[in-house]
């Protein structure tokens, strides 16, 4: 009993701890009176930020993007990255000229100095950029019954631009069954990617095919236009191209049957003949008499001459007997 007690006294203490500790903690009011700046690249824009209920307000200002993190204001200082484009003030920051990338996130954060009170607030920063002229891939002929792809897309629009798709001047709509033009179409269309996708292909899917990108600032751009052909499958192509092949590997398995019936590959084995030549590396040398050569000689002369000269000339010798 007395370690139950003893627990249960211990755990009443860290409750009772956590409830001082959370009366002690206060909230400060922070609030921007616009969470969402829309800011054409090259101008200056105005991050609010205003607090109250704070005794001495330490200000913090965090910058997000995606997988991109930035400190943009560290205890009420402008950071050395953005000290030339930005300044401080107890109402928020001021960007002197924003650009695309400084698109994203802005985080307020106040605190007191000793940590007991503490506030945030998120305001949005959009840079307008129009959108450059989309680039597309339409693929000049596609077989019918297949799946096509289209894709469109531009870089430089922000915020990022949605697509429309045109066919023979016509505005493509998501559902193809709404507009007679494009009832026997069979297609999807994403406008976030820009991607048209005909699955399977049709007859009437020929024609010209254009991309227009947009987001809201500016006007609208459209791409080149591409002409695409929806095409029968050539069977008879097909099976011409395979009974050609047919005919030659049978002519070249003909004609090395030929060959080999008529022998042309025997005489040529036949024709071919191994032979050997002996050489014996002279290791000595020898007296050879000339008369005995019938070369003749003053009497007493012997001629010092290699052993193999000797050995070659009884070859010669014989075979000239023989």
């Amino acid at each position: 009993m007395g370690t139950k007690a003893k627990v249960g006294s211990t755990e009443l203490l860290l409750f009772t701890s956590m409830i001082l500790c959370s009366l002690a903690l206060g909230r400060g009011a922070v609030q921007t009176y616009e969470p969402v700046v829309r800011v054409p690249e090259n101008n200056p824009a105005k991050l609010s930020c205003s607090y109250s209920g704070f005794s001495s307000p330490r200000v913090e200002w965090k910058f997000t993007h995606g997988d991109i993190r930035g400190l943009v204001c560290y205890n009420n200082k402008i950071t050395a990255s953005y000290e030339n484009r930005v300044t401080f003030s107890d109402t928020g920051i001021t960007f002197h000229s924003v650009t695309r990338k400084d698109t994203g996130m802005y985080t307020c954060m106040v605190s007191d100095e000793g940590g007991n009170t503490y506030g945030e607030v998120t305001v949005q920063l959009i840079v307008l950029v129009p959108p450059s002229k989309p680039t597309i891939n339409v693929p000049s002929s596609v077989t019918i019954g297949t799946r096509a792809v289209l894709t469109c897309s531009e870089r430089d629009g922000s915020p990022p631009s949605e697509y429309k798709w045109f066919k023979d001047g016509v505005e493509m709509p998501l559902e193809p069954k709404s507009n007679r033009a494009f009832s026997n179409s069979s297609y999807t269309l994403n406008q976030k990617t820009g991607e048209l996708i005909f699955d399977p292909v049709s007859a009437s899917d020929t024609g010209d095919f254009t991309c227009q990108a947009q987001n809201g600032y500016a006007s609208p751009v459209k791409s080149d236009t591409v002409h695409m052909d929806a095409v029968e499958l050539n069977v008879g192509g097909i099976v011409a191209a395979v009974f050609v092949t047919l005919i030659l590997l049978g002519a070249l398995i003909f004609g090395i049957w030929f060959a080999y019936s008529r022998g042309y590959f025997d005489r040529a084995k036949k024709g071919t003949s191994n032979k050997k030549v002996i050489y014996s590396q002279p290791n000595a040398r020898s007296d050879v008499s000339m008369p005995a050569l019938g070369w003749g000689g003053p009497p007493g002369w012997s001629w010092g001459f290699p052993a193999h000269v000797h050995m070659y000339s009884g070859d010669y010798l014989a075979a000239r007997e023989d």
